[in-house]
């Protein structure tokens, strides 16, 4: 019998080395290289083998497109992320910051399944800590199966008696495998449990979620072959200072990957929330300066978020830029584009910027509430709390169209905004006339001096 060899692997990118290596050529990190023994198998569980005729060449006008029958996990912000529902034989990556209720969530949706057999498997809590969050959660469901196990083998034993039409995996880094002789969590674990778990949902149409830990920068730990491997990836965000949380879609190969999903943490688990804006716009009866409202869209659904801006002198010689919810260096871009388009004197000032709400946004419509809520701040000027605005800032100082222009219109006269500010090239083959909030067209930024400052 040979020896078994001893390799070196680095925990952060995957590579090997036969001797330890205090910083990992491949990624740059330190002292990631983690010993493990090398298995020499012939096991291909690393080949998937889903159907009998894969290695059969089909003519693709001989393919039959079935159409596929999602399963409804009955929560509707859940499904809109994931495109409809849950795909047979899916694996499904749930990725977020401890504490950002990611066990919450799932254990949730497998209460409210109240006719589908789900498995959750739990490898890092006892059935009474389960018992006493399910009560919280729901207490009058009583379906849903608890398996607290690690152990990949003993897992597929239960799997064979139940037969769960979900199964849930509390996390993939606490499981390990007998063919593996390293730790749980570490790359070899990870990446031969996942192919297995994959196997298996593939084989018997049974979709699978998976919740995953995240590294110090953000992304998922593990090798970066388990985000290729599985068929989903999402990302739970939010800020615990705040109530609420986002559902992000970052891979989807059965649905876009723009849709987001909102919850409000509250003691009974997370609320879905329905209309986001009536949550992100404050309802403050005293209205101040510097504050812009926009209309954005993520994915499918638009919603009316509040930009906040503070202008003032730079204390200490240097000035600050600082962002919150919104990319810095298009903060930057915007304001070099004030500076030499509009003549004001930024560069000595401290310029600070926040989404209320704790979210995130990436949708560039909101440039034109930006540049607002910064002019309104640095004059001292108030914006009407019945306007909005919605449009993007070129460098020449030009405001662009943005896609959608309907949808965000009607968004803001559902909500009872009296104008909304947008660009004049938007005006192309789209009748206005049938809006009864008040369309203002601006062309550059100037315009927006002459008419609101």
């Amino acid at each position: 019998m040979a020896k078994p060899k001893s390799i070196f692997v680095c925990q952060q990118c995957g590579s090997k080395s036969s001797k330890w290596i205090g910083k990992c050529p491949a990624c740059g990190e330190w002292n990631t290289y983690v010993e493990e023994i090398e298995q020499k198998t012939n096991s291909r569980s690393g080949v998937s083998a889903f159907t009998p005729d894969k290695s059969v060449a089909h003519r693709i006008a001989d393919i039959d497109l079935a159409e596929e029958k999602r399963i409804s996990t009955l929560n509707n912000e859940f499904n809109r992320v994931l495109g409809g529902g849950l795909v047979p034989g899916s694996l499904v990556l749930i990725g977020g910051e401890p504490g950002i209720g990611k066990s919450t969530l799932l254990l949730q949706v497998a209460l409210a399944m109240n006719n589908i057999e789900v498995l959750y498997i739990t490898g890092e809590e006892s059935l009474q800590q389960i018992k006493m969050r399910a009560a919280r959660l729901n207490p009058d469901s009583d379906n849903c199966t608890i398996l607290p196990e690690t152990q990949l083998e003993t897992i597929f034993i239960h799997l064979a008696s139940i037969k769960p039409n979900i199964i849930i995996i509390d996390s993939i880094q606490t499981l390990h495998t007998e063919k593996i002789e390293s730790s749980p969590g570490s790359i070899s674990q990870i990446r031969e449990c996942t192919n297995q778990i994959l196997q298996y949902a593939k084989t018997t149409a049974v979709p699978v979620l998976l919740i995953g830990h995240i590294t110090k920068d953000g992304s998922i730990a593990g090798p970066k072959i388990l985000e290729h491997v599985v068929d989903t990836v999402l990302q739970f965000e939010g800020d615990q200072n705040h109530m609420y949380r986002i559902l992000r879609s970052v891979k989807n190969r059965y649905g876009s990957t723009s849709e987001l999903g909102i919850y409000e943490m509250q003691n009974t688990g997370l609320r879905e929330v329905s209309n986001p804006s009536e949550l992100l716009l404050s309802n403050f009866d005293v209205q101040l300066s510097g504050v812009a409202i926009s209309s954005a869209i993520e994915g499918i659904r638009p919603f009316l978020i509040e930009i906040q801006a503070l202008v003032s002198s730079a204390a200490y010689g240097t000035p600050q830029r600082s962002s919150t919810g919104f990319d810095l260096r298009r903060l930057n871009m915007l304001l070099a584009v004030l500076e030499k388009r509009a003549g004001f004197r930024l560069a000595t000032k401290d310029v600070f910027l926040n989404i209320a709400g704790g979210i995130k946004v990436n949708d560039p419509a909101i440039d034109l509430s930006v540049i607002c809520a910064i002019l309104s701040s640095n004059q001292d000027v108030l914006i009407g709390k019945d306007v909005c605005f919605s449009g993007e800032v070129g460098l020449a100082g030009e405001i662009r169209p943005v896609n959608r222009i309907e949808q965000r219109i009607k968004e803001a006269e559902k909500l009872g905004f009296s104008y909304i500010v947008i660009s004049e090239y938007n005006k192309k083959g789209i009748d206005f006339t049938k809006y009864k909030i008040k369309i203002v067209f601006v062309k550059k930024v100037g315009d927006i001096l002459k008419k609101f400052f």
